[in-house]
């Protein structure tokens, strides 16, 4: 042994995880704000309910595309000169849109933050949508929508949502004929509608004080039109359509499978996800992968994750693995929910994804980027400061039992099944 040398049990208790978040009311507009001057950068990241949700029957994906578009040139900037501004001012500018939300971000020095602010605020309510910028951006959608739907994943993974949200718009998908027939107006028309000045959530984090972000939220958002976008649509519970086959020719059959999650502020929601980390989150730890990659070798990888969607919970797992195998496959999958639902965990599983969950929860806040992302994503599904901060203690208050009896859900309704490909005995 090395003569001093200190070992892990001599060191001083790790202190617990907390993150000094401030909550900033200006305009209307609430933004959580985690203030930190070490480095000088500010990130900021901001939304709005709708996304996808608000597209036309028949335009799926036009929110995708005028998101793509805002950052093609805006005001007297156009698409080279916008992407010039932001490379030389060193910022960074995104836009993304997901089922139920539309979201933007920003990242830059802190003296360039000014620019950062005036560049998003071109793009939001200048965006130029120049007809042959439009083409173009078009025209790589057609071919990622292509591309998505001419594999089995993509094609599990639009039977999936359709089956299971049949009628809603969580359940609808673009396709290369869905932006083909998006009109160049109905672009203008989608922003009017998503981006307003209020219904907004925002997150700060950095080299930013309260009284500058106050500041920031005003000149970025004080040129929108006024009022939130529209209420969402509910969301259905998760349809149970038992097992569907897509037929693909390919090698290999992609899987999707789900069930309904508990909603966000049920009490189960915890152990739930403990019990999925378990099951199928915990990458070659899980249950799943052990039995059925390691012991079967019957696929590369199989994991499973609950998501919020319309806030409500959804389960969804995802697979791959060769035709002949794919019934093996689904009988395993299938006999280890069954087992997870009747039995529940060990204690040394609860013990080991307790202290992975715990562990692992400051890395997902290491830098401005990440806090302001994932303080975003707590907004998103009502949370607080205080859930945060306790959720350490909350996750190792859980026992065995707590979480045996969350994941007797898992037995309740039968795994809804998509599978696309050619699978052999299905």
């Amino acid at each position: 042994m090395i003569p001093n040398a200190t070992s892990l049990a001599d060191l001083p208790p790790r202190a617990p995880f907390a993150l000094p978040i401030t909550i900033i009311e200006e305009g209307g507009i609430t933004a959580w704000l985690v203030e930190d001057h070490s480095v000088p950068v500010v990130s900021l990241n901001w939304s709005w309910r709708g996304g996808s949700a608000f597209d036309p029957i028949g335009h799926e994906g036009m929110m995708a595309l005028a998101a793509a578009m805002l950052s093609e040139g805006a005001g007297d900037l156009n698409n080279l000169a916008f992407a010039d501004a932001a490379r030389d001012a060193g910022v960074s500018i995104n836009f993304s849109v997901g089922r139920d939300s539309t979201s933007g971000s920003l990242r830059a020095l802190s003296d360039a933050l000014p620019e950062a602010i005036r560049l998003a605020r071109l793009a939001m309510t200048e965006p130029r949508l120049d007809a042959r910028d439009l083409d173009r951006v078009r025209a790589r959608a057609i071919v990622g929508a292509r591309q998505a739907i001419e594999t089995p994943r993509g094609m599990a993974s639009r039977a999936f949502w359709a089956a299971g949200f049949p009628g809603h718009p969580a359940g609808r998908s673009s396709s290369p004929e869905s932006f083909a027939a998006i009109p160049a107006a109905g672009l203008t028309a989608a922003i009017a509608r998503q981006f307003r000045g209020e219904g907004l959530l925002i997150a700060a984090a950095g080299a930013i004080t309260p009284a500058e972000l106050r500041a920031a939220i005003n000149a970025l958002f004080g040129g929108l039109p006024r009022g939130a976008p529209p209420s969402l649509p509910e969301l259905p519970a998760l349809a149970q359509f038992g097992r569907q086959v897509v037929e693909k020719p390919a090698p290999q059959s992609a899987v999707q499978f789900g069930q309904n999650a508990p909603l966000p502020h049920d009490p189960r929601w915890e152990p739930t996800q403990v019990a999925l980390r378990i099951l199928g989150g915990g990458g070659f730890s899980s249950r799943l992968m052990k039995l059925i990659r390691e012991e079967r070798g019957l696929t590369y990888g199989i994991g499973a994750g609950m998501d919020v969607l319309f806030g409500r919970g959804v389960i969804v797992g995802q697979a791959s693995t060769d035709n002949r195998n794919a019934a093996d496959m689904l009988a395993l999958l299938e006999r280890s929910w069954r087992a997870m639902a009747n039995d529940g965990p060990t204690q040394d599983e609860l013990s080991e994804a307790v202290d992975f969950l715990n562990g692992s929860l400051p890395l997902q806040f290491s830098d401005s980027r990440r806090i302001a992302a994932g303080l975003l994503s707590l907004m998103q599904n009502n949370r607080t400061p205080a859930w945060l901060a306790a959720r350490p203690a909350r996750l190792s208050a859980l026992t065995r039992e707590d979480v045996a009896r969350a994941a007797q859900g898992f037995g309740e309704t039968p795994l809804s099944i998509i599978v696309a490909g050619q699978p052999i005995g299905l």
